[in-house]
Formats: structure tokens, C-alpha cells, sequence
């Protein structure tokens, strides 16, 4: 005997509420299904419904049930889902957002190549430095950068993303190296977004408020700031690899530098993703880990 018979029966009459309703959705006959929630019944030993010439009402076992039943059911459906969109080609409207000068430099390229392969796919990309709600706005796709908050979503890790403490050679030579995290306060800091850094101290992670002549909620403006040697700043290794490189920054305190962030792809929570959300977070994250403002990142 099949332990799964009669499971879509019962689903069916529990949502319907009647055996005629839940026949009909089903394209069987009433008999048929209440013959098959007899025997579900009959198999768990256990009265699933309290019938009347009217209506049929769950048990506390039925409600139980019910509720398992109905994982069953979207599992199989998922699977089913899964398998059918491995070769789907990524088609029709995909909304996404992400902040201003990252989706500029590196999102909206990567997305650019991925619609050049399937032009069945429109995207709609709002760039914005304010985090917008994704269930509210009807967004398919969020790409943020550094910790996240919302649980209310799901994160795939795109890329890593470390912070650098930075400074102009010509800036050291004229008012010298800081060598301890309290030095810092006799510095000039670019201040950017935010004027709390991020550094590790004793095992853990310090938020310390630094002080500076000089703010602009820009990184590629803050990184100008420091190549022209006004002063210290900290900026993710995207924004100051290159220069670390060509010795037009020096990369200082590394022994303080914060624990490594992520780039992140965050969209509602479902177990099935759509093939043109699934495969464009696969593009980006090879996009990312391919490009050279990334490379000796760890």
C-alpha cells in the first residue's frame, strides 16, 4: 500500500471544507475521496475530520496533520520546480537594488554582461544609499555590503569585503605613522559615511569615533581625499587595493584591521528561487570573484 494515498485528498477537503468542494478541485468524485481519507484514517488510527450533513471540521489531530501535509506538498511541489528550471532561460521583469557607488562600479556592469546573454530579461536597478524594504517595494534582489539586519530575508555571501586603514606617503612624512588605535585621535581622518571605525582589539571588534576636517558620505571622494595626502581613512579593499599596490597608499595598523564583512545578495525568503534571480547571483558572484579590484582579498 502506498503510505503517501489520500494525503491530497485530505489537504483538499481540510482547505475546501467539504468532500463535493475538495472533489471538484481534484477532478475525482466525492466518493473517491472519501473513500481515500477513510483509508488515511484507517492507516494512522486516528479520526482526522468530525463530519455532518453540511460540513466537515478538523480534529486536533487533523489540524496537526494538516500542517505536516501541507509541507509535504510544497516540498514536492519545490522539487518538482527545482528540476524543471535547471535549463530555464532567465526571462521577464527583475527588480533589484543597490547602493550608489558600489552598483555603479561593479553591480550594474555584471548585470549589464548577464542580460547581454539573455534578452528575454528586463531589469529595473534602483540605485540608492537608503536600505529600501524588499517585500514593500516588491524587490527581487537587494545587493548590501557589511553586516546585515534584516532576518527577514535570505543572504548569499557574493564576495568578501575588508577594511583597510590608509594614508598617503606624503601625509606620513609630514605628520608621521600612527602605531596604536589611541594615536589616532591626534590625526586628521576622512570621515565618510560614518565616523565610528571598525578595528579589532583584544579578540574583539572596537568602534572607535575618530575626528577629522574633512566628510563626504562618498568613498571614491573620501579615497581622492587621501591620494591628495589630507589625511587617514578606512575603506573597503575595492575602493584602496590598487593603490596598496603601487605604493600610493600605505596600509596601516593591519594588526587592528576588523574582522572581514561580505558582499551580499538578500532576497525574500523562499526555498525555490527563480531561475533569473538564481542564475544572475551566480553571475555576480563569479563577476566578483574575477575582478581585480578584488584580487588579494581575503
Amino acid at each position: 500500500m502506498n503510505r503517501w494515498e489520500g494525503l491530497d485528498e485530505f489537504v483538499a477537503v481540510a482547505e475546501c471544507g467539504q468532500f463535493t468542494a475538495a472533489a471538484e478541485r481534484l477532478g475525482l468524485s466525492p466518493s473517491q475521496v472519501s473513500r481515500q481519507v477513510a483509508r488515511l484514517e484507517e492507516r494512522l488510527q486516528s479520526r482526522l475530520f468530525y463530519r455532518s450533513t453540511r460540513s466537515v471540521v478538523l480534529t486536533e489531530a487533523g489540524q496537526l496533520f494538516l500542517q505536516h501535509c501541507q509541507r509535504l506538498q510544497d516540498a514536492r511541489e519545490e522539487a518538482l520546480r527545482a528540476i524543471s528550471d535547471l535549463g530555464s532561460e532567465p526571462k521577464g521583469l527583475l527588480r533589484m537594488t543597490c547602493a550608489v557607488a558600489y552598483g555603479e562600479r561593479f553591480i550594474v556592469p555584471l548585470v549589464n554582461d548577464f542580460m547581454a546573454r539573455h534578452p528575454q530579461l528586463r531589469v529595473e536597478i534602483e540605485l540608492t544609499n537608503h536600505q529600501l524594504d524588499l517585500l514593500h517595494e516588491g524587490l527581487d534582489l537587494a545587493i548590501r555590503l557589511g553586516r546585515l539586519q534584516d532576518s527577514r530575508l535570505m543572504a548569499t555571501r557574493l564576495a568578501p569585503r575588508e577594511m583597510y586603514l590608509c594614508a598617503a606617503p606624503r601625509y606620513l612624512q609630514r605628520y608621521g605613522r600612527p602605531h596604536s588605535l589611541s594615536e589616532l585621535a591626534r590625526h586628521n581622518c576622512l570621515i565618510g559615511s560614518s565616523d565610528h571605525w571598525s578595528f579589532a582589539e583584544n579578540g574583539r571588534e572596537a568602534q572607535i569615533r575618530v575626528q577629522g576636517n574633512w566628510r563626504c558620505n562618498s568613498g571614491q571622494a573620501v579615497l581622492d581625499a587621501a591620494l591628495r595626502g589630507f589625511g587617514l581613512c578606512q575603506l573597503p579593499d575595492y575602493y584602496v587595493l590598487e593603490h596598496l599596490r603601487s605604493g600610493s597608499l600605505v596600509s596601516l595598523l593591519d594588526q587592528h584591521r576588523p574582522p572581514n564583512t561580505a558582499v551580499w545578495a538578500l532576497y525574500p525568503q523562499q526555498r525555490h528561487l527563480s531561475p533569473k534571480v538564481r542564475q544572475l547571483i551566480d553571475a555576480l558572484r563569479s563577476g566578483l570573484g574575477s575582478c581585480k579590484e578584488y584580487a588579494g582579498a581575503t
